[in-house]
């Protein structure tokens, strides 16, 4: 049996249906992509949370195709900073409660503001950690913004 996270409780408590998926994972190797194939969803369904710092908002979260990187330029314009950067690996826990491989935006020690790609509503369902390494949720979409409140826009690299 699966133990349940924080992050699948927070789903619980909002009436949301998700499926929990676990995979093998190499803490030396936290690559998003070896995560979907670990599930067997395509990449571009698995998305990964990325913890930034905006000079006017602050802390925030950014969801993206595990296989794209992040456009800082574009999630600056989106959360209205003039500019974003990735929270150094040491400051992450600490903030989120989460370690790296295993960040989520679904019960985070704070409601952060969250900025998902908008290639996020393009699929049927997506993968996004259960909030450990080694376990990632699949849900629709809808539910993932309306669970946390993203903000959608083109905040990943193109393909």
């Amino acid at each position: 049996m699966v133990q349940k996270t924080n992050a699948a409780r927070s789903l619980d408590r909002l009436g949301i249906p998700y499926e929990l998926r676990t995979y093998d994972y190499d803490p030396a190797d936290l690559d998003a992509e070896k995560a979907a194939a670990g599930i067997g969803l395509p990449p571009q369904q698995v998305f990964k949370t990325l913890v930034v710092r905006g000079d006017q908002t602050g802390v925030c979260l950014a969801v993206i195709p595990s296989h794209r990187q992040l456009d800082l330029k574009a999630l600056a314009k989106l959360s209205g900073d003039r500019k974003v950067q990735p929270v150094p690996l040491k400051e992450v826990q600490a903030l989120t409660g989460y370690i790296r491989g295993g960040v989520t935006a679904l019960a985070c020690k704070k409601a952060y503001p969250v900025y998902g790609d908008s290639s996020l509503v393009d699929h049927a369902a997506i993968a996004v950690s259960a909030g450990t390494r080694g376990m990632l949720m699949v849900l629709a979409p809808q539910d993932y913004v309306r669970s946390v409140q993203a903000t959608l826009g083109a905040i990943a690299t193109a393909d």
